[in-house]
């Protein structure tokens, strides 16, 4: 296998493609969870519409996932050619077109081939998904990694159904597909349990375990004969009653003497008295209805549309790694995957496309005390100023991000002069934040009249304090103009109204004055 040191612990800012194929050598991954985005609102007659090759290429943004065929699909069908992967996706191609479900299934295809090539045999990946279009990456599945290899299709309902449904059953279940790099592949059989619920112990669990004791716990009187009658050194006499037991006479009295054989009446056979709260659980199914959503007041709830609970990920990783493992999430979002495998001891790395989900990772891991490596991101002035010229609004989301509690805008236009928000406590003993700081980018050359514009978006916003990001260090009356903003009295200290911060001063290590953000206040509660 290959060492992935230098691997874990890296948070990767860029396609996932390029990433693995640069960054991640053979065989390096123990296990791999991806949730792959596709637009699942869309109806079936859209995903399947046939069209030209002159639409937009394929391309993945936070909270949006259409896919459209273009060149980017073709190059990953042609990358493909002549692997059973490529040979399966041609014939989708040619049975039902060129369309948006096509070109998702070319782009998942190219990246599952890599996938498989850094899993370890000792591996397993599990891939997350909906009805929309599960059953044919269940196809591509296999073409990627053997159908021999397939462990389950696991159901997990993420919401009860709601509603009445005229025209179809409710659509409230995902799917995770299972896949082992090898027969050998981790699979820890001490997970395979889920424990007693003691409010919600299914009927035939509860006729088992029938009996209470004095001090309420259930129990269940088992059988104490030996299913197999030819056993000499087993047969003996206990209680007044001569049987093939299952222990040595010597293991029966012990029991007994612990209170755990009774005897119902004299001549009755002695039955061991077995716990209900002693028992691993019920054996996990591949149908979890016991996982719920996200919460709208769950403290580990990041505002990411298709964030998964952290219990989710830890049952998988639980499952199919072990400590020290490392865990792969090709898509990470925010990160539930990186948590839950921080928080079980598993060595970890994300990728993702945007600057807004990793840096909603790093704040969560900054949360928990974790500093994770950020490779891809801008490292100094030179490349901030290289990602502000190839896409304003990713250089925008990466910059509101170096303030750390604030959070980017998800649209990129009418947002009033106000490119990102954070909520904080001003009122002693509130319960909710009841104060708001607000930031604006600017990149390029700025003007005393930008920060007087800047302070009229406060009022609009209803903000108590304004952080006015640039590029470099400004002019001496940009600084005048900021100073006539005034102070603001919070709690018992005052800050400027309006903050002048650069990329410049976040280069080297100067931040901000600025309330602690309500989400910090989540690290004693995690």
């Amino acid at each position: 296998m290959t060492d992935a040191t230098g691997l874990e612990g890296s948070l990767f800012y860029g396609d996932n493609l390029d990433v693995l194929r640069n960054e991640f050598p053979d065989h390096s991954v123990d296990l791999v969870y991806l949730d792959p985005p596709f637009n699942s609102n869309a109806s079936y007659n859209v995903l399947f519409r046939d069209e030209s090759g002159n639409t937009a290429p394929s391309q993945i943004r936070a909270f949006e996932d259409t896919w459209h065929w273009g060149p980017d699909a073709v190059d990953a069908l042609l990358d493909l050619n002549g692997t059973p992967t490529g040979n399966l996706l041609n014939a989708l191609t040619d049975s039902i077109g060129e369309n948006q479900l096509t070109a998702y299934l070319c782009m998942m295809g190219v990246r599952l081939v890599e996938l498989r090539r850094v899993l370890k045999p000792s591996g397993n990946i599990f891939l997350h998904c909906d009805t929309t279009a599960g059953h044919y990456l269940k196809l591509v599945m296999d073409a990627a990694f053997h159908g021999d290899n397939f462990r389950n299709q696991i159901i997990w309902r993420r919401t009860a159904a709601k509603g009445l449904a005229t025209r179809r059953l409710p659509r409230n279940h995902d799917m995770i597909f299972a896949y082992a790099g090898s027969p050998d592949a981790v699979w820890n059989m001490d997970e395979v349990f889920v424990p007693y619920d003691p409010k919600n112990i299914d009927p035939a669990t509860l006729e088992h375990y029938r009996h209470e004791d004095a001090d309420g716990r259930r129990y269940a009187l088992d059988n104490l004969v030996n299913p197999h009658k030819e056993r000499p050194n087993l047969t003996y006499e206990f209680l007044g009653v001569t049987r093939v037991w299952r222990w040595t006479r010597e293991r029966m009295q012990q029991e007994y003497d612990e209170g755990r054989i009774v005897q119902a009446r004299p001549g009755a056979v002695p039955r061991y008295v077995r716990y209900l709260d002693e028992q691993r659980g019920m054996p996990l199914g591949d149908v979890w209805v016991d996982i719920p959503p996200l919460g709208s007041r769950d403290l580990t709830r990041r505002g990411y549309p298709t964030q998964k609970p952290l219990r989710l990920l830890e049952r998988i990783i639980s499952l199919a790694s072990n400590p020290g493992d490392l865990v792969l999430d090709p898509f990470c979002g925010c990160g539930t995957a990186v948590i839950a495998a921080e928080n079980l001891g598993r060595r970890w790395a994300g990728i993702d496309i945007t600057h807004l989900a990793i840096g909603i990772v790093e704040d969560w891991l900054n949360e928990i005390g974790v500093e994770p490596r950020v490779l891809g991101a801008p490292q100094d002035l030179g490349s901030a100023r290289d990602l502000a010229g190839r896409d304003p609004f990713q250089f925008e989301t990466w910059a509101i991000q170096r303030l750390r509690g604030f959070r980017p805008n998800e649209r990129q236009r009418g947002d009033g002069g106000i490119d990102g928000r954070m909520r904080f406590r001003k009122t002693e003993g509130r319960r909710r934040p009841d104060g708001l700081a607000v930031a604006q980018v600017k990149s390029g050359r700025v003007a005393p009249a930008d920060v007087q514009a800047f302070r009229s978006a406060l009022d609009d916003a209803n903000a108590d304090l304004g952080v006015f990001l640039t590029m470099d260090e400004v002019s001496a009356g940009v600084r005048a103009a900021a100073g006539r903003a005034g102070r603001v009295a919070i709690g018992d200290r005052e800050y400027p109204a309006v903050q002048l911060w650069s990329l410049a001063d976040y280069f080297a290590g100067r931040f901000p004055d600025l309330p602690i953000p309500a989400s910090w206040e989540r690290r004693r509660l995690l």
